[in-house]
């Protein structure tokens, strides 16, 4: 019997480079606060790898998901180059910088079998396009146009929307009677918790996820009890969507969306929390200043072990902003404390965590 290898006609030059080249992969989780050290050390880190022989090209990647999780990807020749420089003294040495700035890797090695486009057929590869803005999806269709902010392995990340005035008790009830998704999103990612305010007719949803906070927006929005309650309050919507069609759900997610800028806690934190929330009626060209100038307010206040923030996140696009406390022992609706700054408490009308969503 004839069998198919023996069929097969011996590969052309340009074949056999294709199947030894290597593709190496190196997963890498950054720790909080060591973004810049880890970037100027992979800035050093390259150069000295594009000197060694074998080494192709090389790629470094942040996740949309998770600003914590990165990704370097580097070609080379073939695995032989690349086994005898990993093994080396040399390697072990210019790695060293990365060890003070990232708490975890995983290194995975494949041998590149099919491409496209085909260099052994002649074909082309595509050039760059010209200008970054054309290389990104068109404004208000992205739902996570840069990666959310991760501290301590949560990724933190909020929308908000406003519905028709008058139909604000309604909203809140239909908001508040729902059956929470699986918290359990895949391997890797889970929700963590869910805590739902208005104030007047704006709603503002926060989420803590582990992992992939887009895996998790959309294992969210694919559960039946979620899409339900979505749908009922559509019509009190002052924008309308349709989360049924996919260019639809995209765009008001991007509208939506209210990045998390700060977040700060306490060292330890401990004993019972309650969390409250604060809008900040601010312009929106001041907003990032005085976004800064509230986190930096709230950092100090968690470094002082006397005092009853525990934590807090900071929440800011245009002109909303939104700042999310954590306070030791039961909240009133006074601020004895004086964290509201200026802002006005808003109204919890949901907050779960994941032994319950």
């Amino acid at each position: 019997m004839t069998t198919l290898d023996e069929r097969r006609t011996a590969p052309s030059p340009a074949e056999a480079e294709t199947s030894t080249r290597l593709r190496v992969v190196l997963l890498l989780d950054v720790l909080d606060g060591k973004e810049q050290q880890f970037l100027q050390a992979y800035e050093q880190i390259r150069h000295q790898v594009a000197a060694v022989p074998g080494h192709i090209s090389d790629q470094l990647c942040q996740s949309l998901g998770n600003s914590s999780q990165w990704l370097i990807t580097s070609e080379w020749e073939s695995s032989e180059p690349f086994l005898e420089w990993v093994e080396s003294a040399a390697h072990r040495k210019m790695v060293e910088p990365l060890h003070g700035c990232v708490r975890d890797t995983t290194s995975l090695r494949f041998v590149i079998e099919r491409e496209t486009p085909d260099p052994a057929l002649g074909e082309a590869r595509k050039s760059p396009r010209s200008s970054s803005a054309s290389a990104r999806p068109a404004a208000g269709t992205d739902p996570l146009p840069a990666p959310p902010l991760c501290t301590g392995g949560v990724v933190r990340h909020a929308i908000t929307f406003t519905v028709t005035p008058g139909s604000e008790e309604k909203v809140a009830r239909l908001l508040a009677d729902y059956e929470s998704p699986k918290a359990q999103v895949d391997d890797t990612t889970r929700l963590l918790r869910t805590s739902l305010y208005m104030h007047g007719n704006r709603v503002v949803r926060a989420v803590e996820v582990t992992g992939d906070l887009g895996n998790a927006l959309r294992h969210v929005a694919q559960q039946p009890e979620v899409r339900a309650v979505e749908e009922a309050i559509n019509p009190y919507l002052e924008e309308e969507r349709d989360l049924t069609d996919a260019a639809s759900a995209r765009a008001f997610f991007a509208r939506a969306a209210l990045p998390a800028v700060e977040h700060a806690t306490s060292d330890p934190q401990a004993g019972e929390v309650t969390r409250v929330a604060y809008l900040h009626p601010i312009d929106a060209q001041q907003g990032p200043s005085e976004a800064r100038r509230l986190a930096g307010l709230d950092a100090a206040d968690c470094t002082d072990p006397g005092h009853a923030l525990a934590a807090a996140t900071v929440f800011q696009r245009g002109d909303v902003l939104v700042r999310v406390l954590d306070v030791r022992g039961p909240a009133d609706s006074g601020d004895p404390h004086g964290l509201a700054r200026g802002g006005r408490r808003m109204e919890l009308i949901t907050d779960r965590t994941s032994h319950d969503a």
